[in-house]
């Protein structure tokens, strides 16, 4: 008999390319042996090289379909993507910790596509440090930090142990040392170095990686093992194919 598998949600966007949303999360999950779960935070009209239109889902559903998964399911860990709003997200986060505090919680801090169509602004600072404090890690690239944080590089906030969450600072805009990620928590700093050197750019890999985190996490693994884990899934991923749209593989 098989073994049970554990729960993990994505709380995202439908891409209908596949690329990208709860499509990539879901089978992102099923490649690890994750049961997974997904609430579409958005519909999309897109493919893997252009963004056209898209149509927010209400908060209030969202909100009632994660009281019935957390009803139903013992969720390990929610991978949360593209939301509309700061205020949204919050009742999200709140909810979750609300329902099941143990939870780990993944912001994947998507605030706008890859083809440049902008999901969410940074308006308050004050409300994005008190949102981050519910979440466990949350995953953005070089130019998304500079929008959360303006002076993460230059004033070193980890060293002061200043941040209110742990964050994976993604690499691929990493033009100093390509590839390499940086994982803080609290005031420790684990450099997360690339084993190829040349990658194919595809469409997601930002979600794919997450949601390789969000799995991991459900599996048991702790929080670094699981960023290094999915670091090799994600490098297979980026490899897998010469288009933008990649292949998952164990």
């Amino acid at each position: 008999m098989s073994k049970n598998r554990p729960f993990a949600l994505s709380i995202a966007g439908l891409d209908p390319s596949g690329g990208a949303g709860i499509l990539a999360d879901t089978k992102t999950f099923e490649q690890h042996q994750v049961q997974g779960l997904a609430i579409s935070t958005a519909n999309t009209i897109q493919t893997d090289c252009k963004f056209y239109e898209i149509e927010w889902t209400s908060l209030d559903f969202v909100l009632r379909s994660i009281k019935k998964l957390f009803k139903n399911y013992s969720i390990k860990s929610v991978k949360i993507s593209i939301v509309p709003s700061f205020f949204y997200l919050n009742e999200v986060v709140s909810l979750i910790k609300k329902l099941s505090p143990n939870t780990l919680i993944i912001w994947d801090t998507v605030l706008k596509s890859s083809t440049e169509f902008e999901f969410l602004a940074i308006e308050n600072q004050s409300d994005l440090q008190q949102i981050l404090s519910k979440i466990d890690l949350i995953t953005p690239n070089y130019e998304e930090i500079m929008q959360l944080y303006p002076n993460f590089i230059a004033e070193k906030l980890w060293v002061k142990n200043e941040l209110p969450t742990a964050i994976l600072l993604k690499g691929g805009h990493n033009h100093t040392a390509l590839g390499t990620d940086y994982l803080f928590m609290k005031s420790n700093l684990t450099e997360l170095s690339p084993t190829k050197i040349n990658f194919r750019p595809k469409h997601g890999s930002g979600c794919v990686l997450s949601s390789a985190i969000t799995a991991n996490l459900a599996l048991g693994y702790d929080l670094k093992t699981a960023c290094l884990e999915a670091k090799i899934y994600i490098e297979k991923y980026l490899n897998s194919t010469s288009t933008l749209i990649g292949y998952h593989y164990v």
